[in-house]
């Protein structure tokens, strides 16, 4: 039944044939198949009664349609009677052959024996029923792309025919929808304005793409691997090093329990001593004070018998030694009577070990220090030097500070960065939280680590970028022109038409028109920014040269020097003898000049108004030196000034505009790869 099935089946709609028309070449279409074939190949401008043929999809046989179209091709009788009894025969059990052929296993249940499949996903080779299937392909992407086909006993199989046309072979690869095809299917089906490959081709692409993710993934799985090798290694150490802490610990502590023990029995002893020694002391005072007493005592009986006595005669005789007795008892009664010294009770001796007691209370293992912080806002630096501030939070249990710098080239990854040690220079035992570093390169962006330790170890600060300024120079008196006198020392130049008498030097601007002068500096690294008041001059040029750019002309004219110009009311870029118009406003004041010769750039800005004039991209091969010509009043140059930030802040959309005006740029010379301009 299954095979007659596929005979009754429409090569087009794969379902049974409905209103079948007989094709002269025997074969037989749906009605409204052939109807679809035609719009298909109708174009808008085209009428569908104009298409007078189409392929059969079939055997491709050209079926040439008369002037009724569809209506004069005969309809197949005889295929739909036996279509029409083959569904009443379908019908007639539940054993019929369509309900048989639905009949497949879901692949994805766990229960055994599985449910019963509703669908097959194309995309995922599995069968799956409907709890399955909404639990495996909710309703989002990736699972929306997914292709779901009624249920197939074996999609590795099913995939090698053509899912829309079973008895045609896959033979290529539609790019669009990501899925194999037949001939069909870029002829008269879906996928006929589709991008389509050959298997070979996709198969050699899809190939090499899953050979280097394996690759990839071999490669990640080896790191996984040795980082996992690492984090076991790291385990055993924590093990190792929590079994010598805790023997450390046991051995500290029993250290100073001996040491209270020690300390228990010497002042133990020391009160014993005291004891015998105050309690003999006071012995002998009340022994003292009993000799005493008995002398008073005998004294004052006999003192008493002689007051009894009434016979004057007797009494005088008698009583006048002893009144010479008790008066001197008296007078001496401070050395007869001791005194009692109530600290000889110990009443001042007092036990406190309430400070060693917290001390006590205290007792824990050392740690490693907080990392410190690097505090930017307090960090200065010059053209050679950078002074680094920073703080901690637990700065007390600080022995030594450590402070590590290398050039930052823009790395990102800090981490991969710290590790590559030789690059870095090291300032070790430094007891202040501030260091300063001496001898840096001018306008070099740098990158700075503060290591906090003591004896438990160390931590570092979060990375901090810090900058020199740019290299401060002057004019130099002997390249300046003899029709321009320098002054303010050498940072200002006038246009002077008085010709002063100067010596020729190789080195000094001459020609007529050729009004220069070069700082006293050349600069081969870093990024270096200076300014440049205008005043009222409306005729300048100022840029870089090369030290054997030409002097006894304009610069800008030859491939060695680069200017931004002005005459009068136009302003311009000049290189190589080309110029190009640049905006600017006339009210410019201040012009911003920015040199960075590591990234092989000079820029131009507005600096009162913070706005971007000119880049040029220079492959630098020498070191420049700052150049100034003036055709009209003077001009004073500020050096050595660290970078604005509104420089910063244009610096990611000046990169956007580099790429958009790339196709404007002028490359006349191998010392300029590009010129842009920002309007």
């Amino acid at each position: 039944m299954e095979t007659l099935e596929s005979e009754l089946t429409c090569p087009i709609c794969l379902e049974l044939f409905e209103d079948p028309l007989l094709l002269p070449c025997a074969h037989s279409l749906c009605f409204n198949c052939a109807h679809r074939i035609l719009v298909s190949h109708c174009s808008t401008s085209k009428p569908l009664e104009s298409i007078s043929a189409f392929q059969c999809p079939t055997c491709r046989y050209v079926i040439t349609l008369n002037h009724r179209g569809l209506e004069g091709l005969k309809r197949n009788v005889t295929l739909q009677n036996i279509i029409d009894r083959f569904q009443k025969a379908s019908l007639s059990g539940p054993n019929s052959p369509t309900e048989s052929r639905h009949s497949h296993p879901c692949q994805f249940c766990e229960q055994d024996p599985p449910r019963e499949a509703v669908k097959t996903c194309v995309t995922c080779e599995v069968s799956y029923c409907d709890r399955c299937l909404r639990a495996t392909h909710p309703n989002k992407k990736p699972f929306t792309s997914h292709r779901l086909v009624e249920p197939v006993p074996d999609t590795h199989i099913r995939g090698l025919t053509c899912l829309e046309h079973e008895n045609e072979k896959v033979n290529m690869y539609c790019l669009v929808d990501d899925q194999l095809i037949c001939a069909l299917c870029k002829l008269v089906g879906r996928h006929r304005d589709h991008q389509v490959s050959s298997l070979t081709e996709r198969f050699d692409k899809l190939k090499q793409t899953l050979e280097n993710n394996l690759t990839n993934l071999v490669k990640r799985n080896s790191e996984l691997e040795n980082q996992m090798a690492k984090l076991i290694q790291i385990c055993q150490q924590v093990e190792v090093n929590t079994a010598m802490h805790e023997a450390k610990l046991v051995e500290e502590c029993d250290e100073l329990v001996e040491i209270i023990r020690q300390r228990k029995q010497v002042i133990a002893v020391k009160i014993k001593e005291s004891k015998v020694m105050k309690l003999r002391k006071l012995a002998q005072q009340i022994a003292n004070c009993r000799q005493c007493l008995e002398r008073s005592s005998a004294l004052i009986t006999q003192a008493e018998q002689s007051l009894k006595e009434n016979d004057h005669a007797r009494f005088l005789q008698t009583a006048r030694n002893v009144a010479e007795r008790v008066a001197m008892a008296t007078a001496s009664s401070q050395v007869l009577i001791p005194d009692v010294n109530l600290n000889e009770a110990f009443d001042n001796f007092a036990l406190d070990f309430s400070r060693e007691k917290k001390i006590l209370e205290g007792l824990d293992y050392l740690t490693a220090p907080s990392p410190p912080s690097i505090r930017d806002e307090l960090c200065t630096a010059s053209h050679d030097t950078i002074t680094v501030h920073w703080t901690s939070e637990d700065e007390f249990s600080v022995t030594s500070y450590e402070l590590q710098y290398t050039i930052y080239t823009g790395q990102t990854n800090f981490i991969s960065l710290y590790n590559s040690a030789d690059s870095w220079m090291i300032v070790p035992n430094i007891k202040q939280n501030h260091y300063t570093v001496h001898g840096l390169q001018s306008g070099t962006r740098y990158i700075f680590f503060v290591k906090a330790i003591n004896q438990a170890g160390s931590r570092n600060s979060e990375p901090a970028r810090l900058k020199t300024n740019s290299q401060p120079f002057k004019l130099d008196p002997k390249t300046a022109h003899k029709k321009l006198r320098l002054s303010n020392d050498c940072l200002t130049m006038e246009k002077d038409e008085s010709s002063l008498k100067k010596s020729h030097t190789p080195e000094r601007f001459s020609g007529t028109g050729s009004y220069g002068a070069a700082g006293n500096v050349f600069i081969d690294s870093g990024c270096h920014y200076w300014e440049v008041l205008l005043g009222a001059s409306t005729w300048y040029a100022i840029g870089v040269a090369y030290k054997s750019a030409p002097k006894n002309e304009w610069s800008g004219k030859n491939s060695s020097s680069w200017v931004f110009s002005r005459c009068n009311n136009n302003f311009m870029v000049r290189h190589d003898g080309k110029e190009m118009l640049v905006e600017a406003s006339l009210q410019l004041r201040r012009l911003g000049v920015l040199l960075d010769y590591d990234n092989n750039s000079l820029s131009f800005y507005d600096a009162m108004n913070s706005q971007h004039i000119h880049t040029f991209e220079i492959s630098f091969l020498l070191p420049v030196v700052p150049t100034f010509m003036i055709w009209n009043k003077s001009v004073m140059i500020l050096s050595g000034l660290p970078v604005p930030d509104f420089v910063d802040g244009l610096a990611s959309d000046l990169q956007e505009q580099q790429q958009q005006q790339m196709g404007l740029c002028r490359q006349e010379s191998p010392y300029l790869t590009g010129m842009k301009t920002c309007h």
